[in-house]
């Protein structure tokens, strides 16, 4: 399955790279890069004290190797995550 993005906003202007973000459906996803990991996962909430697991990657995971990157860009980190902006994708800080 893949996920369209319609609403993305950055949470971290530094390491690790992370974005709350919203699919066109308006399901909520918490996206992260740290360490040359990346993780998608799927929540009912951006609340993170109301998730009842740990954020571990459940959507998509994907590894470059690189134990000491932990900045990657919102375009490079969908590809990576078989993720998709919409055209008229909404981007914030």
């Amino acid at each position: 399955m893949t996920f369209t993005l319609a609403r993305v906003v950055e949470t971290c202007a530094a390491l690790p790279s992370q974005w709350d973000a919203w699919t066109v459906d308006g399901q909520y996803l918490y996206l992260r890069y740290r360490s040359g990991i990346g993780t998608v996962d799927a929540y009912d909430t951006e609340d993170s004290e109301q998730w009842t697991r740990i954020p571990d990657g459940a959507v998509a995971r994907f590894d470059t190797g690189d134990r000491r990157d932990g900045e990657m860009d919102l375009p490079e980190f969908c590809q990576h995550a078989g993720l998709r902006l919409a055209d008229d994708v909404e981007v914030s800080r």
